[in-house]
């Protein structure tokens, strides 16, 4: 009679905690609940600072009566958009209770309850974290393979939130995983390479994962709130798994704990709707992270995972290239009259370019042929009777073989593993490739096999305490099969039954899934900017529809932010003054349209200048901006000798008569469909300034007019010369030998991000190493240790300037320059003496320039 063991602890019991329905919140935050009539049915139980009223207090009580009118209306008209179960909806500064307080709220779906999690909005100037992700995804977008935009991302990431410690971890088939990048702060352990057991992350906290793609543990040591009633009237407690501000398992926080952790973040890896990986953030002290951060985190993993999908996909492509090419290469010999048996030596030669082996042999027609490390005939033949058994219509493999099928242990010094290739449509004909075994050593973060103890928590599973790295020596296995290599092995199968349209077949289904979820992937990114952003969220989902590609969605959308960014640079140079319209006009030519063959301008502008008050200039700077890439694309700018004619005259009434015709481009026809472009020149003016527009596809050239109110204009000028723009970009002069870097440059910069930039940039025109520095103080202490070349110093240092450190620089005869986000009028200050101005955001030409200047 068998006895239970009463000390054995079943693993289940951990897979099986109730993660997602804990009952208790983190304290930095609030939370209430509401049923389907908004009514209050959970209340957290810090909720009175909030909402001036204890969570018991409210149970039962109106949304109306709690929430401020204005709130209420627009959390429920964000409900409405609300489009699965696991989505949510932010909204940010927002005043919760109308006494002027801001909130950052998110809201969700719990069952039929609606939930919102509200935290304090930070006070004072708060910077755009979302903006911040788009120049990382462009510098990842030049990756040149997986790992370096692993290594990539956890130096973004660690930038971006200030972690000591960011993790790109990898999950593994059996659910434990390896961290395959890390960025850390100086004098912290490396876990780089360090594998995890399955256990350590368990079955329901990857599910978890997968639905909720942010978790963040600000403080370990938080007693966390409770959530008032425990359970609803159907006995059952809220359902947490989209929260934001949910508490941790007791067993996680011993584990991170032990960890010496303090503060987590996980961001989640997915492709293809499934769980890739995490990028995890660990700090050595509390730390909360500001809700916009977080959304800026993850609005970063969603594009990383985009990139990381793109370039696994290209390795598999560039595989799939090799296994073409094998095909052809098969195929050209088996049309001169070869055969898989009298060219077999040949076949696998090719073969191992593409699939790396050490032995191939072959059962073809009653025949043994055989190359390299093998098994010999008659083990061979027992090998195929065992396949026969794994099913012959798809490529079959193991690293292992002998820990399924004992026989092969008698061949193990020959082969441990295998992938085994059926060549013939009944069971019996194989081409199989074998390795080698691969004694190798895996290092674990930890004991894996002490992962279950008897601790605090009861007969549960209790976290390791150490997690040195524990190094176990693996035997009896080969090198992996990676799947792509598995992948090419059936398209050689395809290519050894000459059925070449199957394998077309294949590849066409293959770029239509590709295609599919290109767009599914894209459509679910547009949806969550358009969540985050105000203006630029119309931009990007209504571009969405006139893009084929990701690169033209990504150029569409850029060029008509970059318009945004030169409108609002000439109207902040005039300090929100009002600015020229012709200068728009001109900048955004001189951005677009090359002057002609001769020589000549093709822009040409009319009548007097009108100076627009803020307020209307970026509208008008949308609708011009579609306007010349329209006419740069269809219309007069896309032939050389094309002109456009811009006249600004003005009415009676003190408004302005915008009149816009194109000459010399190809016959105009009216678009079939409308797209966003045409709507912004159509609607911006009429909706956003309450005036006039008309548009004329006159075959001769597009013609327009628009009609701005007097409201918008705030005086006209006669003498503006449209010919010299003062806002035409400049050129940076090409860079000389005399602007050449060596030895050690300082950058003093207090964005992490622009800061990494420019040591990039730095190192290109070739200083050896930068040291970087974010305050005054850390500029002043690494000048005292260190003799520098150069220095490129940013003025607004947040709280103070830069002024001391130029000080300190121009006195040791350290050349420098300046960097700055305002334009030269920032650097007036005696103290930076006429040093150079590169203005944000620079590139390595007019960094050149500014390093070629201050040495002169």
């Amino acid at each position: 009679m068998h006895t239970a063991n009463p000390w054995h602890v079943d693993l289940d019991t951990c897979a099986m905690e109730p993660i997602h329905v804990i009952g208790r919140i983190q304290s930095f935050g609030t939370l209430l609940s509401f049923s389907p009539d908004w009514i209050v049915n959970h209340a957290a139980q810090n909720c009175a600072p909030v909402f001036g009223r204890g969570a018991r207090d409210l149970l039962g009580h109106s949304a109306a009566s709690v929430l401020a009118a204005d709130a209420l209306h627009e959390i429920r008209s964000r409900a409405q958009m609300l489009g699965s179960p696991d989505a949510v909806e932010r909204l940010f500064g927002l005043d919760l209770t109308g006494d002027g307080r801001r909130f950052d709220v998110a809201l969700h779906h719990s069952g039929r309850s609606w939930v919102i999690e509200c935290e304090p909005a930070g006070s004072g100037r708060q910077r755009d974290h979302v903006s911040l992700v788009r120049p990382m995804v462009e510098r990842m977008r030049s990756a040149g393979s997986v790992q370096a935009l692993c290594d990539l991302a956890a130096r973004m990431m660690r930038g971006l939130t200030g972690f000591d410690r960011v993790k790109v971890y990898r999950f593994e088939p059996d659910g434990g995983g390896e961290v395959v990048a890390e960025s850390a702060a100086g004098g912290i352990d490396s876990f780089r390479g360090l594998h995890f057991p399955a256990s350590d992350i368990p079955a329901q906290a990857r599910a978890l994962y997968a639905r909720n793609l942010l978790r963040i543990i600000s403080d370990i040591d938080d007693p966390t709130v409770p959530i008032v009633p425990a359970q609803g009237p159907d006995g059952n407690p809220l359902d947490l798994s989209m929260s934001g501000l949910r508490a941790v398992s007791p067993i996680h926080i011993e584990y991170l704990r032990n960890m010496g952790v303090k503060a987590s973040l996980s961001v989640s890896i997915m492709r293809r709707g499934k769980l890739w990986g995490l990028i995890a953030c660990h700090h050595y002290a509390p730390l909360v992270l500001a809700y916009p951060v977080r959304t800026a985190c993850e609005l970063f993993g969603e594009f990383f995972s985009f990139l990381l999908e793109q370039a696994e996909d290209e390795a598999a492509r560039q595989q799939h290239a090799r296994a073409g090419r094998l095909h052809q290469e098969i195929m050209a010999r088996i049309a001169g009259g070869a055969t898989l048996l009298s060219a077999f030596e040949e076949f696998s030669e090719a073969i191992r370019d593409v699939i790396p082996h050490d032995g191939i042999a072959g059962w073809v027609d009653g025949q043994f042929l055989s190359r390299g490390s093998t098994p010999d005939r008659e083990q061979f033949l027992d090998l195929a009777l065992f396949l026969n058994t794994c099913g012959a219509g798809a490529v079959w493999a193991t690293d292992a073989i002998c820990a399924i099928h004992e026989p092969a242990c008698r061949w193990g010094d020959a082969a441990a593993g295998l992938l085994a290739l059926p060549v013939s449509r009944a069971p019996g004909d194989y081409v199989v490739l074998f390795r080698h075994e691969h004694v190798h050593d895996v290092h674990w973060a930890g004991n894996p096999e002490k992962s279950v103890e008897f601790g605090p928590n009861g007969a549960r599973l209790t976290p390791r305490k150490s997690f040195a790295a524990w190094k176990q020596e693996r035997r009896g296995h080969c090198r992996p099969w990676s799947a792509d290599e598995i992948a090419a092995a059936d398209s050689l199968r395809v290519t050894l039954l000459e059925v070449v349209l199957q394998l077309a077949d294949a590849a066409r289904s293959e770029r239509a899934r590709a295609a599919q979820r290109q767009d599914t992937l894209i459509a679910e990114l547009n949806h969550r900017v358009r969540n985050i952003l105000n203006l630029i969220r119309s931009l990007v989902f209504q571009s969405k529809a006139s893009s084929d590609t990701i690169d033209a969605f990504a150029a569409i959308v850029g060029d008509r932010i970059h318009a945004l960014a030169r409108a609002h640079d000439q109207v902040t140079q005039a300090n929100w003054a009002p600015a020229s319209l012709h200068r728009l006009i001109a900048t955004e030519c001189s951005a677009y349209a090359a002057p002609g063959a001769d020589g000549r301008a093709r822009l040409a502008i009319e009548g007097p200048d009108a100076m627009l008050n803020p307020a209307a200039f970026l509208p008008l700077a949308l609708v011009v901006h579609e306007l010349m890439t329209n006419s740069c694309k269809y219309g007069a700018f896309s032939r050389a000798e094309g002109e456009v004619r811009v006249a600004t005259l003005p009415r009676p009434d003190g408004g302005l008569d915008l009149r816009w015709s194109e000459h010399g481009g190809p016959p105009v026809a009216a678009p079939q469909r409308r797209g966003f472009g045409t709507a912004i020149i159509t609607r911006t003016i009429p909706h956003e300034l309450s005036g006039e527009a008309e548009v004329d596809f006159d075959p001769a050239g597009l013609r327009a007019r628009f009609v701005v109110p007097a409201s918008c204009i705030a005086g006209f000028d006669a003498g503006f010369d449209a010919g010299a723009p003062a806002f035409a970009p400049a050129l940076a002069p090409a860079a000389t030998g005399g602007g050449a870097l060596s030895g050690l440059a300082l950058v003093v910069e207090d964005n992490m991000l622009i800061a990494m930039e420019a040591e990039d940039l730095l190192r290109e025109l070739g200083c050896a190493r930068c040291e970087l520095a974010g305050s005054v103080d850390g500029a002043l202490a690494l000048i005292a240790r260190h003799d520098f070349a150069f220095a490129l110093l940013d003025v607004n240092l947040g709280h103070e300037t830069s002024g001391t450190v130029a000080e300190a620089l121009r006195a040791r005869g350290v050349p420098f320059a300046v960097a700055s986000g305002y334009g030269e009028a920032e650097a007036v200050d005696p103290r930076y003496g006429g040093a150079p101005v590169v203005t944000k955001p620079y590139a390595a030409a007019d960094l050149a320039a500014a390093v070629a200047r201050s040495r002169a």
